[in-house]
């Protein structure tokens, strides 16, 4: 285990303070005065993103898998800790994050003006987004990552359903449900994990949620199957894979641009970013078992999104089917179950968030 994760640092916490700063920049924004959040939230998504870049050029690409570690304990009683920490992919959809967030933030200076709410409040919203997002790419203990995969659902709402147009309720309920749903599947498979995990001699028979230590639990095929069903169902959700995806189209319809490019570039590749990390590392025989039929759910997802798009006649609903179609793709290589698949499905998730990001912002325009 010594080569895969690095000692906690005792140095400067990068992910947090990654995590934070888009956080605090949302506080004082809620302090301000309306004509200086967009200028302040401009600001706060630039110094994350520089903080980031610095970040970035400390990873060592030959050493251990997971770097800039922090852990503290939380929840002592049930093991449950603050434990984050980046691995190459996880640090490459973080900066991606953090590139498309001053991106939005300019494309969306006007999508609030003419809402009955406050224009700081989508701003505030969109930064407080950022936090969660980046703490759920950053998180090792799964209870944490639970949290954080949760908490982006309430900003991703109200941007949605207080700030969005058309059929903006139904759409922001219809996406809040689909994602409880899948959620609540997670929850039972975390707990059932945690378990698990406090009869192993590993743990010491201690329940723990630290994911490096989970990967060393053994579990039966059995158990592993329906705990993967757990978390690829939510994955699956969040991606979306058909037949999973149909809050998307009325989601990417009704929020206003610069949401959709939040939602689709970054909120949807947490779904395909889990199913890396958590599906394949923790349950490999359900992985396994489940993968021809989830590689036909993947060809089906390309076709059918590409053949309704072609339908459409709303620009943001046809670049939310078609983007159904590349999240087929994407899990497509995921399930290969190869090194080219799994960094293949890697390079596509980034390339879709700025070439999606970019297709939203002008269908808005």
């Amino acid at each position: 285990m010594g080569n895969l994760v690095a000692a906690a640092n005792s140095g400067t916490p990068w992910l947090t303070v990654a995590g934070g700063i888009p956080l605090l920049g949302a506080l004082v924004i809620a302090l301000l005065p309306t004509r200086l959040a967009k200028v302040t939230a401009l600001l706060f998504a630039l110094a994350d993103l520089v903080w980031v870049i610095v970040m970035a050029t400390q990873f060592n690409t030959s050493g251990p898998t997971y770097q800039f570690t922090e852990e503290y304990s939380w929840i002592p009683q049930f093991g449950v800790h603050y434990a984050l920490g980046a691995d190459g992919i996880a640090l490459v959809l973080i900066g991606m994050t953090a590139v498309l967030m001053p991106v939005v933030i300019l494309a969306s200076w006007h999508d609030a003006d003419n809402s009955s709410k406050s224009p700081k409040t989508y701003f505030a919203l969109m930064l407080a987004l950022d936090t969660m997002m980046i703490g759920t790419f950053a998180a090792t203990d799964v209870f944490l990552f639970y949290v954080f995969f949760e908490a982006m659902l309430v900003p991703m709402y109200f941007m949605i359903g207080s700030f969005g147009v058309g059929p903006r309720q139904y759409a922001a309920v219809k996406f809040l449900l689909y994602s409880l749903l899948g959620g609540l599947l997670m929850l039972v498979a975390v707990i059932a994990l945690y378990v698990y995990s406090s009869e192993s001699a590993v743990t010491g028979h201690h329940g723990t949620f630290i994911f490096y230590t989970l990967t060393h639990v053994v579990l039966s095929s059995t158990v592993q199957k329906w705990l993967f069903l757990g978390f690829f169902i939510a994955f699956a959700i969040k991606a979306p894979l058909w037949p999973f995806h149909t809050w998307l189209p009325d989601a990417a319809a009704s929020a206003q641009p610069g949401a959709a490019v939040l939602m689709l570039g970054v909120m949807d590749k947490i779904g395909t970013f889990g199913m890396i990390r958590y599906c394949l590392e923790l349950f490999p025989a359900g992985f396994h078992y489940f993968t021809p039929l989830i590689l036909v759910l993947s060809v089906i997802s390309i076709i059918y999104g590409a053949i309704v798009a072609i339908g459409q006649t709303s620009m943001k609903r046809l670049i939310g089917y078609t983007s159904v179609s590349h999240f087929g793709f994407i899990v497509l290589g995921i399930f290969a179950l190869t090194s080219q698949g799994q960094s293949g499905a890697t390079l596509y998730m980034v390339n879709h968030g700025f070439a999606t990001g970019a297709l939203f912002l002008l269908a808005g325009s």
